[in-house]
């Protein structure tokens, strides 16, 4: 079932946004050559503590997943698209880096993601990165009134194409509200004017995953979570929370 928010509502989920703002902001500022991905999730957790806020991800464990997220970041690393588990590994010179992160607050939720290169970046990452930006950017400008979400998905999937990357067709965005993952799905490829119409308080979590080598083809790793570019080649996610509004999209998860 779909909910629709109130405006009281969007306000308390602008705050959770803030909350993820700042943990993503403290992850990437950590982020450098040598630190452990751990490093990454210790400097997450110390903002979520610090603002009374928790980790949706930390223990979650979908369907799919053989044992519970043990970390309240995802860190994906090169070819690596999505929930990657942040553990031991040393950032390397030149690393494309995904960071996913949630915050629950008072009740309500906030998700979103960036992508980023430590070091010296490769040209072809920061295109990637680009790219990336721009797909959430057209789904964003899509997620007005009167739209389908549909739109939102054809918006992502025709900058995605332009850029000859493949996206993960089994992941995409989702509702979001007082639970993380909420109705309605919202595909990452999609037909304009098709499935649930857009109204005043949808809130949303729009999320493109693009991979470079043009393949939707992935792979789960054999920690049963991180998803991995079938040819190897280098993945990005860029990730927003939003609110459909009768004065346009409003992003949720700014600082």
């Amino acid at each position: 079932m779909v909910e629709i928010k109130t405006d009281t509502a969007l306000e308390a989920m602008r705050e959770a946004g803030r909350v993820v703002a700042h943990a993503l902001a403290a992850a990437r500022a950590t982020a450098a050559v040598g630190v452990r991905l751990r490093e990454l999730d210790e400097a997450a957790r110390t903002v979520l503590t610090e603002a009374g806020a928790s980790s949706p991800f930390l223990g979650y464990q979908p369907s799919f997943a053989p044992v519970p997220f043990p970390a309240v970041i995802c860190a994906s690393v090169n070819d690596a698209v999505a929930h990657g588990i942040p553990g031991d590994y040393r950032l390397r010179d030149g690393d494309l880096v995904s960071v996913d992160c949630g915050a629950e607050l008072d009740g309500w939720t906030g998700d979103a993601a960036v992508s980023f290169t430590v070091g010296t970046p490769c040209p072809a990452d920061l295109e990637l990165i680009a790219a990336t930006q721009q797909a959430l950017d057209a789904g964003i400008a899509a997620a007005t009134v009167g739209h389908r979400i549909g739109d939102i998905s054809h918006a992502i999937a025709t900058v995605a194409g332009k850029a000859a990357c493949g996206m993960p067709a089994d992941f995409g965005g989702h509702g979001i509200g007082r639970r993380m993952h909420e109705d309605p799905h919202v595909p990452n490829h999609g037909r304009p004017g098709r499935g649930f119409p857009l109204r005043h308080g949808l809130t949303l979590a729009l999320e493109p995953m693009l991979m470079a080598g043009g393949r939707d083809a992935y792979f789960t790793d054999s920690d049963g979570w991180t998803l991995r570019t079938i040819d190897g080649s280098r993945a990005a996610h860029i990730e927003h929370t939003i609110a459909v509004t009768e004065d346009g999209p409003r992003v949720l998860t700014l600082p």
